[in-house]
C-alpha cells in the first residue's frame, strides 16, 4: 500500500478560531477545498514543510484525525480492516474528486482515509 499523505486533520464547526490558532503558531493557509461548502477544509503548512489539515464539518466537539491519503481506497481499507478499522457511520463518502470516510481503530483512533480521483 502507498501512502501520498500523512499529516493531522481537525474537524471542527469553529474553523475561522483553529486557522487564527495555527496562523498564530507559524503555519498559512497553502491550500482550501470547497470553500464555499458546507464542509471545506484548509491545509495549513509551516515554513519547515509541517502540515496540518483544518475540516469545518458540523460535529458536537473536535475531532482529531491523522489524514491518509493513498492512491487505492478499496486497497488501503482492506488492509485497515483486518487490522479490525471499520467505517464511522457505515459510510463512504464518494465525489468526482475523492472517495473517503473516517476509519475508527479496535482502540479508537482514526484515520480519514481519503483516495484523490484523477
Amino acid at each position: 500500500m502507498k501512502i501520498t499523505t500523512f499529516s493531522p486533520l481537525i474537524v471542527t464547526n469553529n474553523i475561522d478560531k483553529n486557522v487564527r490558532l495555527f496562523e498564530s503558531l507559524g503555519f498559512e493557509i497553502a491550500h482550501k477545498q470547497n470553500p464555499e461548502s458546507d464542509i471545506y477544509d484548509f491545509t495549513m503548512k509551516d515554513a519547515d514543510g509541517h502540515k496540518v489539515d483544518i475540516a469545518k464539518a458540523r460535529v458536537e466537539k473536535d475531532l482529531t484525525l491523522i489524514r491518509m491519503n493513498v492512491p487505492d481506497f478499496d486497497e488501503a481499507f482492506e488492509i485497515l480492516q483486518e487490522q479490525g478499522f471499520v467505517i464511522r457511520g457505515g459510510h463512504v463518502i464518494e465525489t468526482e474528486s475523492s472517495k473517503s470516510a473516517m476509519v475508527i481503530s479496535p482502540t479508537g483512533f482514526a484515520f480519514d482515509l481519503c483516495q484523490h480521483k484523477k
